[in-house]
């Protein structure tokens, strides 16, 4: 039997999963379900949205923006750390879920609701960033992940429980892979991805064309920073929200940003995932390049140190744990002077950095110049070197 449960707000998009969850969890728990959908620019129709999650059991449904504070809090803190999780893998999809998490508690509150309800599987990433955000936000929320209770073993078991309960959904049959999107990226898996050897067919992608068909002519951009944070593209001043959609658009046109591997899930197994991320791969090298020339080096190394960290604890779903509020206050100090502008050339799939300018420059021409200088005496060197080698030469040489 069903624990008991009082009200329930359940994370929901209106699409097949979550359609049938709302319809299953009103049977399960007879009890309110209240709808709650975010809106993290995943360009989704949201019109009509409200009279399907009544007409299938909710008694109300929430639409919330959350697009700029995802962008402001989110994006911009991943790229102020210069997070990629091994290697490669910028996070979109990992960065949406603490947001859309964190109103979902807070609609809770609002409702005073006892549980929340999401619509990942057992097997993903999804699921622990939802329910460690609940936990962290909200410790005595009950939490229903349906995917992990019902009987239902796959899609077509949802499409025929639907048609039996008349509950209106489009989907009828398997998508070839699935998608999520956001404005940060998009991002595929599963179906026909799932075979590491196969390329992705051209077809699947949404925001950018592929190099060969890019735009032939290069173009230039300038990309305006303060204190870490992107504000403006070509001197004009931007919101966070039109900055990265814009930067999305010349990525996409330059076919920058895609990406290809296979990465190791939080719960153990390895998965195949395929990326769409143009505009902040854009940030993430112009960033770089500013901070080559306002970061002291040690600060600058260990920072370095913590962005793998800082990308794992993103990537597994520990944006409340303290550790990584620790490492943001950490990062947002190294930001302090990363004021200034950076000029890239994009050109089929490559940004590629080709100036860079700031207030705040530890760059002294004076010093570095190959030419005669009066502020370096190179025969400093040698002490510095001989200091260096000093246990080196205690070693004993070769045996």
């Amino acid at each position: 039997m069903a624990e008991k449960i009082n009200k329930i707000v359940l994370a929901y998009s209106g699409g097949l999963d979550t359609s049938v969850m709302l319809r299953w969890l009103k049977e399960q728990y007879a009890c309110e379900v209240i709808c709650y959908c975010a809106d993290v620019g995943q360009g989704d129709e949201l019109s009509g949205l409200e009279e399907k999650a009544l007409r299938t059991g909710g008694s109300k449904l929430y639409v919330e923006d959350l697009r700029e504070e995802f962008v402001r809090e989110y994006v911009w803190t991943a790229v102020k750390a210069n997070a990629v999780y091994e290697g490669v893998y910028l996070l979109g999809t990992s960065l949406a879920r603490p947001v859309i998490a964190k109103r979902q508690i807070e609609i809770a509150r609002r409702e005073g609701a006892d549980a929340v309800a999401h619509g990942a599987t057992g097997k993903g990433n999804d699921q622990v960033r939802f329910e460690l955000t609940y936990y962290a936000l909200q410790p005595d929320i009950k939490v229903i992940a349906p995917w992990r209770e019902w009987e239902f073993k796959g899609r077509s078991d949802l499409i025929a429980y639907s048609q039996e309960h008349n509950i209106p959904v489009t989907a009828t049959q398997e998508k070839p892979y699935s998608t999520d999107r956001n404005l940060m990226h998009v991002s595929y898996e599963g179906g026909i991805l799932e075979d590491p050897w196969a390329e992705p067919p051209e077809d699947i992608f949404q925001l950018t064309r592929s190099p060969e068909n890019a735009k032939a002519e290069a173009e230039y951009l300038e990309v305006s920073f303060e204190h870490g944070e992107p504000v403006a593209i070509n001197g004009e001043i931007l919101g966070p929200v039109p900055l990265l959609e814009s930067l999305n658009k010349l990525g996409g046109e330059h076919g920058i940003g895609r990406v290809d591997l296979v990465e190791n899930r939080f719960v153990g197994m390895k998965s195949r995932g395929v990326y769409e991320t143009p505009g902040v791969t854009i940030l993430q090298v112009a960033h770089r390049a500013l901070e080559s020339i306002t970061l002291d080096r040690e600060v600058m190394h260990l920072r370095d140190s913590l962005s793998v960290k800082f990308a794992e604890s993103v990537y597994y779903g520990f944006w409340f744990a303290p550790e990584f509020e620790l490492m943001r206050r950490m990062v947002d100090e190294t930001q302090r002077n990363v004021t200034g502008d950076v000029r890239l050339k994009l050109y089929r799939g490559n940004a590629i950095v080709v100036g860079r300018r700031s207030p705040h420059s530890l760059y002294d021409e004076k010093v570095a110049t190959f030419e005669a200088d009066t502020v370096y005496n190179q025969r400093d060197a040698e002490g510095f070197i001989k200091l260096n080698a000093l246990r080196l030469r205690l070693r004993g040489g070769p045996a």
